[in-house]
């Protein structure tokens, strides 16, 4: 049996038009827990979760979207970013897609865990705490290491894609 872990995930985006071209801001979201509580520097992730060898990673990206925010996906071509192998070996394979979404709407999915640890007392938090819209310099301040990249990424997308249709 593989010990393998790969998770998916979708990265929403907005694109404002400026002076010196294209600009976006992505939405991500603040891990929940006690672990992150109070972090906000590589506290952050791209909406993701793990899936076993039964699931598609696009599927497994949409269920995640869904339960990380509490909201359907928005309608909207996916843009595939590719994946990255994480510091902790796992693997993330991430999607873009274009689309408002006001999250202040988002009610997140929660998890259970034992805390404090060796307490035996077992409490809920969400699986993220918060989501804002963030500029590609914010964002990469943000999130956690291993996820920085598919801001890049998606950064050649966009002016990839502004630039053929001349936005």
């Amino acid at each position: 049996m593989s010990t393998l872990k790969r998770s998916a995930g979708l990265l929403l985006y907005r694109v404002t038009e400026t002076g010196d071209g294209p600009e976006f801001e992505v939405l991500i979201g603040h891990m929940g827990g006690p672990f992150w509580a109070g972090r906000e520097a590589a506290a952050w992730s791209v909406p993701k979760g793990e899936y076993g060898p039964e699931e598609q990673p696009a599927a497994a990206a949409r269920r995640e979207f869904e339960e990380e925010l509490g909201l359907p996906v928005p309608q909207g071509e996916w843009v595939p970013l590719g994946s990255a192998r994480q510091p902790s070996g796992k693997t993330v394979t991430v999607w873009a897609l274009e689309a408002g979404l006001d999250p202040a709407t988002a009610v997140p999915g929660t998890f259970t865990m034992e805390w404090p640890r060796g307490s035996g007392v077992q409490q809920e938090f969400p699986e993220m705490d918060r989501f804002a819209w963030c500029t590609p310099e914010q964002a990469a301040e943000r999130l956690v290491t291993g996820q920085r990249v598919f801001l890049d990424r998606l950064r050649g997308h966009v002016r990839e894609t502004r630039d053929s249709t001349g936005g």
